[in-house]
């Protein structure tokens, strides 16, 4: 048997960058997302990694699921890393690993200069190394080799499932909803990847930042004043088979404290609030929590500081053939009196 066509190669172009101590980090991080994502996948990243992801990659040692970022398109888990290739297999056998139903792939960065036939036979040189039979269509485990900024790296690959995407045919929507990959964003945001923390999504609407948090573990509660939105909501948790509470409540009337809210202000002919609503939702909100993520259309510096906290962080996202229209997302934190 052939090894090498029981192995696939994946061609990822990744442009070089220079990342601090990367040769010791645990994992390598590789994104994808759309330009007009850009500036809200870097500031996703410093809350996840404490450092901005650049050209679409990211070493560290801290451990993020795929599956919890719409960006994050795969981490590879590094077992073995050397400057010398023949140095990386002797390290390879080493480990003894044993696995049954496996894959190997090569990951290509900027830089790397490996020709196709060269890269079959690394494959190889690795599959050959490993103990136990590859299986290219359904693996149970794919590892993977790269080489960047000339050292070699060997490990598991852990893919995004994108599972998530189901979410998109949930039973009720609107059409000024926020997207899926912002929702995911503004709850990791929110939390700073923290899956114990505890956060309020202010004014859920149909549910759509809710759904996300469910799905990658976090601890979330909805409010919506609106009976027949709150009704729909309600409806996409359950057709998911996700259990939280969802308050048919003026925000206001909510006394519990969470660690953190996120606020997708009303906008829009469906969903109109005047400056006075909006003031009275951020000024509410503030009342339970000492961090808050704001999503609006408009500029609304002036509350957030008016309600005693101040903006840590932001950036803007504009839809794909939209440039005119964006969303801006505010990072807001309580002033420290």
């Amino acid at each position: 048997m052939d090894f090498g066509y029981h192995c696939h190669c994946t061609l990822m172009k990744v442009k070089r960058t220079p990342i601090n101590n990367m040769y010791k980090s645990k994992h390598i991080y590789i994104f994808t997302y759309d330009n007009t994502e850009d500036e809200l996948c870097k500031l996703e990243s410093r809350y996840l990694f404490d450092q901005e992801e650049k050209n679409r990659m990211l070493f560290s040692d801290v451990k993020v699921e795929p599956s919890t970022s719409a960006f994050i398109k795969s981490r590879l888990d590094v077992i073995s890393k050397s400057e010398d290739y023949s140095a990386l297999i002797d390290e390879i056998k080493k480990e003894n690993i044993s696995s049954e139903g496996f894959k190997v792939e090569y990951l290509i960065f900027d830089g790397d200069t490996t020709g196709y036939k060269s890269r079959l036979g690394k494959l190889r040189d690795i599959g050959y190394s490993i103990e136990g039979n590859p299986d290219y269509y359904n693996p149970i485990t794919t590892y993977a080799v790269c080489c960047c900024e000339g050292v070699w790296y060997f490990g598991i690959l852990i893919k995004n499932n994108f599972d998530w995407h189901k979410h998109n045919n949930k039973p009720c929507s609107y059409s000024n909803s926020i997207g899926v990959n912002t929702a995911k964003s503004l709850v990791n945001i929110a939390a700073q990847g923290d899956k114990g923390a505890s956060l309020i999504d202010a004014c859920c609407g149909v549910g759509t930042i809710m759904l996300e948090a469910c799905f990658a573990g976090f601890s979330i509660e909805g409010c919506e004043i609106n009976w027949k939105i709150c009704r729909n909501a309600r409806e996409n948790l359950a057709h998911f088979d996700y259990s939280t509470e969802v308050f048919r409540s003026d925000i206001k009337d909510i006394s519990k404290r969470y660690d953190a809210a996120i606020i997708d202000l009303p906008y829009n002919l469906v969903s109109v609030a005047t400056e006075s609503e909006v003031f009275h939702i951020i000024e509410s909100t503030a009342e339970i929590t000492d961090r808050m993520v704001i999503v609006s259309t408009s500029d609304i510096t002036d509350f957030i500081s008016k309600v005693g906290f101040s903006i840590s962080d932001h950036c803007s996202v504009s839809k794909r053939g939209k440039r005119k229209f964006a969303r801006r997302i505010w990072v807001c934190e309580k002033k420290i009196k």
